[in-house]
This record gives C-alpha cells, structure tokens and sequence, in this order.
C-alpha cells in the first residue's frame, strides 16, 4: 500500500507527523528515506508529539548523538541516525537488535545504507523537498 501526502511549510509537516502517528503501533521499523533537509526529523518531532512522548521542540536530530530515545504510555519511540554509520561493524556496535521489543518504534534515518534494515521495514516514508517550504511525503506500507 502506497499513498502520498504534500506539505506546505515545517509545521504541516509536523502536523502530518501527528495525524500519522495515530496509524502506527509497535512493534514497528520505519526507514526514513530523503536527502539531506529533506523534512526526515520534522516528520519525527510530529510522529513524537502525536504519541505524547515529546514536545516538538524537544525533538532534535539524532545525526551525532546517533539514537534518541522518547517514551510514551504507547510505545517507545528510538529516533535513529545512520547517516555517519559506514559498515556493518559500526552498525552492530550501535546495539540496535537491544532496542527492538513488543513496545518499540525504531524510525531510522538512512537506514536504506543496510540492507537489513531494507528487508525488515514495516514502513517506508520517502521525503522530498519539491519547493522551498513544500515536501512531498510518500509512505509505503509492507
């Protein structure tokens, strides 16, 4: 199932996050594909406040740090940053096989650099910039 959605601005795009939070229940792997500005966190700081697990603000790249963690009475969501991580032997040190359980949510940015991420996604969600402010969001359920 594939369906698509356009957003106008960073705050449609964290309303949408929020609208589609309610459509999502762990366990869950979402890959969150987009270049880099894309809107990938944006959509996370909605996804985040949609669960009550994070204000949006609070909701900030995980690029250095790697994983970000925000619980809610839900799901624990673990926001995930692959885009410094090169090979499978920097991959498996990150202990992401520990994070998945009944009540998680992994939702990883560049995880399509490895395939087992590719092979085990429940949802994609693919972000375009199409305008300075617009993002066209596709998501794809398998």
């Amino acid at each position: 199932m594939t369906s698509h959605a356009l957003t106008h601005s960073a705050a449609e795009t964290i309303a949408f996050g929020r609208q589609l939070a309610a459509q999502l229940s762990p366990p869950l792997i979402v890959l969150l594909r987009g270049d880099l500005g894309a809107g990938k966190t944006t959509l996370v700081k909605g996804i985040a406040e949609g669960f009550h697990a994070a204000s949006a603000q609070d909701v900030t790249s995980p690029t250095f740090t790697l994983v970000h963690e925000y619980r809610s009475p839900r799901a624990t969501l673990y926001h995930i940053d692959l885009y410094r991580i090169d090979t499978e032997r920097e991959l498996e040190t990150l202990g992401l096989d520990d994070l998945l359980s009944p009540d998680s949510i992994l939702l990883i940015e560049w995880g399509e650099k490895f395939p087992r991420f590719v092979r085990d996604r429940n949802l994609e969600i693919v972000l375009e910039r199409v305008g300075e402010d617009d993002r066209r969001i596709q998501f794809t359920a398998f």
